[in-house]
């Protein structure tokens, strides 16, 4: 059973447990750490990395856990080196992936930026998931809606999904099902998690995905 008493779902894949929490889930709700030669804990965001996999859960308190009360070390069995920053290395990294996702995904045909291109692709019923800035007019975030039964990423900032969309700046997206589209969502959820959001709505600490 996982946490809150539900069944474990196999079907969303190898499941990997948290050293921070002890919580056990699918690989795509963590973030792989690896040990370097110079005894350093690294994220492993992709998960290529060579060397034993430690895995925490895609959220800012549990990594911060990790890395303030000696979970790496018990983890790899050795005295390690846990970097300052070391959330917001993850939440960058997590950050220019899901960029770089939205990217392909423009180039493939399968994203659209605009507030008309938007709207057209969802109410043809196109769009599985809406994206749109988080610090982007909420009044004219309010005039568009979540897919049914679709996805909704609302965490990126207007900059970074200027540069998925090779623009400058971007407030509104939307992505056809299919293709990556799986892949952005999962990615967006795990930088979600670590992704620190201001009560105005804003990406913490200034935080981009350059």
């Amino acid at each position: 059973m996982s946490r809150g008493g539900q069944p474990k779902n196999r079907e969303d894949g190898p499941e990997r447990k948290c050293i921070a929490t002890g919580d056990t889930q699918p690989k795509h709700g963590l973030v792989r750490f690896v040990v370097g030669p110079d005894n350093t804990v690294f994220p492993d965001v992709l998960g290529k990395l060579p060397g034993r996999g430690m895995w925490v859960s895609a959220d800012r308190a549990a990594i911060e856990k990790a890395a303030s009360k000696g979970a790496f070390a018990r983890a790899a069995k050795a005295k390690v080196k846990v970097p300052e920053g070391l959330v917001d290395e993850v939440e960058k990294q997590l950050a220019r992936r899901v960029v770089d996702l939205i990217s392909l995904a423009r180039k493939s045909g399968d994203a659209v930026a605009g507030y008309e291109k938007v709207k057209d692709w969802l109410s043809k019923e196109v769009a599985e998931v809406l994206i749109q800035a988080i610090d982007g007019s909420g009044r004219g975030k309010s005039k568009l809606s979540t897919p049914h039964y679709g996805s909704y990423i609302g965490w990126l900032s207007q900059s970074e999904l200027g540069l998925a969309f090779g623009r400058q700046t971007v407030i509104h997206g939307a992505l056809a099902s299919g293709g990556l589209t799986k892949r952005v969502v999962e990615e967006a959820q795990r930088l979600k998690g670590v992704r620190e959001i201001t009560a105005a709505g804003a990406v913490g600490k200034g935080k981009t995905a350059r």
